[in-house]
């Protein structure tokens, strides 16, 4: 069988070409390997709700329903926080809320393509008056005595800490590269924050970005090209910027998604999947090579259900051990952050 690019992802073809980026076939949320029998006879235990948009977003970061405390990204961060400086720059997030990063000692960092989010009334005097915002500072930030008053002053106490040290840390740190799309500059402030890690005393992070607009249920032909053209450029120029930083061989990016897309139309679109193929690019990856397996292209054959739905062949667990095995996790480590791994060949992804 062979494979190709979409012409819209065009930008990410020399990567491939140059061993620095890596396809993944096929990798979706499993509780346990599963068959189309044992699916269609529902003989096995399956992820909770499939095919659900918010039910697999939780799937796919904490590997548990939703409403999870905890991610696997958060997990591992938790066994090397104490690595850097300041826990709060373990895990950031560009793009928006997230579990994944969510961790049982951590939590993630929110920032905007700008950098950290201030409380704005502590930037200037309120009405006029420099009292008043050094009150309203210590009534937000003081202790309490009741527990969640005394989490909340604690948190905002952090908050106030992170941006001091975070603006101060990328004051005048640039990267090059073209980063004008949304998803573009989500990554130009994570490789901003990669660039400024000395000065923020980081060792080992996590980042999340996002990109919205693949439940094309209709309108698919002209607004999935536009989407994967985004993503391709964004995705190149922060790879430039990792080269032009010399630390391409540091920093790994992946690509996730609660579940592709279906092989059958449903009229102008597509319908929701379950498996899907995935991105991953860095200076340390095994690259200019396919990962996993991809079933004999029919709608009714043995890899695919429900209306060309992809059966997953590769688990998000044994992706993410790949992952968390070249992040330092031992293999002990890495039972306890995926759960379902000791079902599946822990080996099988052999990235690095």
């Amino acid at each position: 069988m062979q494979f190709a690019l979409a012409p819209a992802l065009a930008p990410l073809k020399p990567w491939f070409e140059r061993g620095r980026m890596a396809v993944l076939l096929n990798v979706g949320p499993l509780v346990v390997p599963t068959t189309k029998a044992e699916y269609i006879g529902a003989r096995v235990p399956l992820p909770p709700k499939l095919f659900s948009h918010n039910d697999q977003q939780s799937y796919w970061q904490a590997l548990a329903p939703e409403g999870a405390a905890s991610g696997w990204a958060g997990r591992l961060t938790d066994l090397f926080a104490g690595a850097n400086a300041q826990r709060s720059f373990t895990g950031i997030t560009a793009g928006g809320s997230t579990v994944l990063l969510a961790g049982r000692q951590v939590a993630g960092y929110r920032v905007g393509v700008q950098g950290s989010t201030r409380i704005e009334l502590l930037q200037r005097d309120m009405y006029g008056s420099s009292d008043c915002t050094a009150l309203l500072r210590r009534l937000i930030t003081q202790p309490r005595e009741h527990l969640m008053e005394r989490e909340l002053s604690r948190i905002a106490a952090q908050s106030i800490d992170a941006d001091t040290r975070l603006r101060a840390a990328l004051a005048g740190v640039a990267v090059p590269g073209d980063f004008s799309t949304p998803l573009a500059q989500q990554l130009q402030i994570v490789a901003r924050i990669i660039a400024a890690r000395e000065a923020l005393g980081a060792r080992r992070q996590v980042f999340f970005v996002s990109q919205n607009g693949y439940d094309n249920h209709t309108g698919l032909r002209d607004t999935h090209p536009a989407l994967l053209g985004e993503l391709g450029q964004a995705l190149s120029a922060f790879q430039q910027a990792m080269e032009s930083l010399g630390v391409a061989g540091q920093v790994t990016t992946f690509t996730a998604s609660e579940f592709g897309r279906t092989l059958g139309s449903n009229g102008n679109g597509s319908d929701h999947g379950w498996g899907a193929h995935h991105f991953v690019l860095g200076g340390a990856v095994k690259g200019g090579r396919y990962y996993g397996t991809h079933p004999d292209i029919a709608v009714d054959g043995p890899g695919f259900v429900d209306n060309g739905r992809l059966l997953p062949t590769m688990a998000v667990d044994q992706f993410g051990a790949a992952l968390g095995r070249w992040f330092g996790a031992e293999e002990d480590e890495l039972g306890l952050v995926f759960p379902n791994l000791r079902h599946f060949d822990a080996r099988a992804v052999a990235l690095f």
